[in-house]
Parts: C-alpha cells; sequence; structure tokens
C-alpha cells in the first residue's frame, strides 16, 4: 500500500476523533459558574473521564473547585488509559461495558444519590457519551440486574431495533428515561452536554435519555414484550420472572414531554458523528480529493455494506475520478465462527478488501472512534483495519486466505499478521464508526 494513502487514511481517522474529543468540543459550551450552591456533575459514558477532566479544569481555574463535587463512569480500564490530567474533585468509578454488572449498578446509585442531594441554590451539569445505558444500570423495583440482562439479549437476538430496546429498557430503569432528572427534582438549574454517538442525534437514545422526557409509555413497552417474545422463546430465551410485574405497575411509568420537570432545562449535543465525518473530508479535500460522503447512518450486514461500497469505488475508478468515499454509522455481523476474532469495522475493511480484489489505486480504513472494535470491549482491542490494493496478495505470502478469514470472522488474526491493524486504545471519546476510501484515477 503507498505510504501516503495510508497516512492520509490515519490523519482522516485522527481528524474525525479529534473533532469529537472532548479536549475540542466541551469547554466552549460548558455553563457560567454558578453564583451560588454546588456544581454537581455527572458523567458517563466512553467520554467521560476525558469530559469530567475538562470540566474540573475549566470551574477550578475560574476559583470553584470547592464547589464542585460529582461522578464520572467509564468503562473498565479507560481510568488506566486516560493519559491526560486525571479529576481531582470528581469521583472516577469504572463500569462494564457493554454488558452491565454490579460495578455499573454501584455507579448508577451513586449519580441517583448525587442527583437526589441538589437543592435550589445547586446546578447540576450531566455530561452524556456513548456507553452510558451501560454503564449506568438501575433495574427497576422488584427487578434485579441478571434479569434485566437477560432480557436484553433476548430481545437483540429476536430482532428488536433501538426504538424497541429503548422503550423497555426506560421502562425497567430508575435512571433512564428521564428518572435521572426526576431525581434531581430539587435542582436550581439542570443541564445536559451530550456526545452523540447515534444516528439522528436523538437525546432520548443518547444514554438511554436519563434526563429527557420519554414519549414512549408502560404499554408500548408491553407491546414490544408481546410482540417479541414468541421468538424469544423459540430461541430458548424466555422473558425473565418480574419483567410482566414491573411494566405492568404505573409507578415504573417514565416523566412525559410537557412536564414542568423539564421546563427551563438546556439540552446541548456538542458532538455527532456528522461532524466527524466533516473534520475529515476537509482535510481529504484539502489533499485534492473529491469527497462523497454517505453520511453517519450507513447500517446493514458489514460484508454487505462493503460490497456496495466497493462497487462505488470501482465505479469512480472507472470514471477517472480522484475521491473520497466517507461514511459512518454501526453496521451489523452475523457471527459464524465464535472462535473468530473481529469486531465489525475489521469485518467491513476485510470484505472489502476481499470484493476489490485488488483493484489498484484504492485504499480504505475503517475504525470505531471509541478506540475499540471488538466483541469483549477491552481496552487493548484494535480499533479497526487499513486496507490497500495488495491486501490480498501480502496475505497469501503470509500463508492467510483473506477470504476463508472472511468466513471465519477472523478478521484480527490476518489484519495482526499483516501489521494492518489500527491500534489506538480508548480515544475517550464515541461518535460511532468511520470509514473511508481513497480512489486514485490512475
Amino acid at each position: 500500500m503507498p505510504a501516503e494513502a495510508r497516512g492520509l487514511l490515519l490523519e482522516m481517522f485522527e481528524a474525525a476523533v479529534a473533532a469529537a474529543h472532548p479536549r475540542t468540543c466541551l469547554a466552549p459550551h460548558l455553563p457560567p459558574v454558578p453564583a451560588k450552591g454546588r456544581l454537581i456533575v455527572l458523567c458517563a459514558g466512553k467520554a467521560a473521564i476525558a469530559m469530567a477532566s475538562v470540566a474540573e479544569a475549566h470551574y477550578r481555574a475560574a476559583g470553584i473547585g470547592d464547589r464542585l463535587t460529582g461522578v464520572a463512569t467509564a468503562p473498565q480500564g479507560y481510568a488506566a488509559a486516560y493519559a491526560g490530567t486525571q479529576p481531582e474533585c470528581l469521583e472516577i468509578l469504572e463500569g462494564r461495558h457493554p454488558t452491565p454488572d454490579e460495578t455499573s449498578l454501584a455507579a448508577a446509585e451513586r449519580a441517583l444519590e448525587l442527583a437526589r442531594s441538589a437543592g435550589p441554590d445547586d446546578t447540576v451539569l450531566v455530561l452524556l457519551s456513548g456507553g452510558a445505558s451501560a454503564l449506568w444500570a438501575a433495574p427497576a423495583a422488584g427487578l434485579d440486574l441478571a434479569a434485566k440482562t437477560a432480557l436484553t439479549r433476548g430481545l437483540l437476538k429476536s430482532g428488536a431495533d433501538i426504538h424497541e430496546m429503548n422503550a423497555v429498557r426506560r421502562h425497567l430503569s430508575r435512571i433512564k428515561g428521564g428518572r435521572l432528572r426526576a431525581a434531581a427534582a430539587k435542582a436550581g438549574t439542570f443541564i445536559t452536554l451530550a456526545i452523540s454517538d447515534v444516528p439522528g442525534d436523538d437525546p432520548e437514545t443518547i444514554g438511554s435519555g436519563p434526563t429527557v422526557p420519554d414519549p414512549t409509555t408502560l404499554a408500548d413497552a408491553c407491546a414490544v414484550i408481546a410482540r417479541r417474545s414468541p421468538r424469544m422463546a423459540e430461541l430458548d430465551l424466555p422473558v425473565p420472572d418480574g419483567v410482566y410485574r414491573a411494566l405492568e405497575n404505573s409507578a415504573n411509568e417514565t416523566p412525559k414531554p410537557g412536564a414542568a420537570l423539564f421546563a427551563g432545562d438546556r439540552y446541548q449535543i456538542i458532538a455527532t458523528p456528522v461532524a466527524a465525518l466533516e473534520a475529515a473530508a476537509a482535510l481529504a479535500r484539502a489533499r485534492g480529493y473529491e469527497v462523497l460522503s454517505l453520511g453517519d447512518q450507513v447500517t446493514g450486514e458489514a460484508r454487505d455494506v462493503a460490497a456496495a461500497h466497493a462497487e462505488l469505488a470501482r465505479k469512480a475508478k472507472a470514471e477517472g475520478r480522484r475521491l473520497a468515499i466517507i461514511s459512518g454509522g454501526e453496521l451489523e455481523v452475523t457471527v459464524r465462527n465464535r472462535a473468530g476474532r473481529g469486531g465489525r469495522s475489521q469485518e467491513y475493511a476485510l470484505a472489502l478488501a476481499c470484493a476489490l480484489d485488488g483493484l489498484p489505486g484504492v485504499a480504505a480504513v475503517a475504525a470505531d472512534t471509541d478506540g475499540i472494535d471488538g466483541g469483549e470491549g477491552r481496552v487493548d482491542d484494535p480499533a479497526g483495519a487499513i486496507i490497500g490494493p495488495d491486501t490480498l496478495v501480502r496475505a497469501q505470502a503470509c500463508h492467510a486466505d483473506a477470504r476463508k478469514a472472511l468466513d471465519n470472522n477472523d478478521a484480527t488474526t490476518l489484519f495482526e499478521a499483516l501489521g494492518d491493524l489500527v491500534h489506538t486504545g480508548p480515544t475517550h471519546t464515541n461518535v460511532n464508526d468511520f470509514r473511508a476510501i481513497l480512489v486514485e484515477p490512475i
């Protein structure tokens, strides 16, 4: 692969990440120093430690360190992986992601405790980023974490979409669906600043909407269960005990749009997938490329999307265009071999290499902006992978079969052998996946 193309692809990924990093996007949106009372900062998500660090530095410089309190909850291992200055006034907790455990439960309880402590003179500042939903887990009364986790797993495997999932999760939680805001009902001021990792940047979806009203109802949640439970039963994933009781309990209804609780609140999205894509696009344009942005809502099976994108690259090549094809959005992977290693970005990259079949002058990168593209969510997982026209030939030279690796969902093993994994560690932000294809006309 030409070094110039490889370097530009990595620069574009870095530009996308930098545009969404709290160091870049948070400080201009932080609220003014409160005239009185405490500033209670509640952070959760993959950007939580970086957001907490930026916020604390900002307010300590303003001279109110003694009035600053709060907690930041990040995935396990993120604190040790953070290279910046760690917060001192704000407590750092870690929870399990993507599947919550008791540490996620403890973190949610701590956030709720601090929210409930807010009084009329206090300001509550919530800093949200992708991953918050798993990191703040607080099952509804009468439902334990194991049952809620089992239900989530069953719904996902039954084919429930994100809207169905959220309708259920918000009604089986004491923190989601506006419940964190309800806990801080006595606060004088309530502000949420969010880094969006979801297509459309819907506040109800980011972190399952802990600080905003929920337009869905208990009846909606029951309808989802009724619709999906037959398939769950076929998969031997029955609805756990306690779920129906919780959804029949009117106390578990969420606060609704128009409620006085939310009057005067401020909710602002400070970084988005679209802005991250545009940062990368600007870099490509500066290097003389025409840009085709497919947007931040590209979905589907990774290998199918890769095949479609390969056709776009072939067409551009045939037309003699110098083109950068950029896209975001979360893809899916149907796992055929559970022993294989990989993630959706690596699967896409490998499928793209196979579909391009050595097409000259075409190189690409696919990586997750949180720096972790692995099913286990470990901090040492690769962020993604990079490919070029020589990928398949180099694989053969290493006695590896790229197409067989794709069939076995084993992209990591192949790219590891080629030295083409992208390793960043946790980036401490998250605006979903990033993909870029560079097409040279000759």
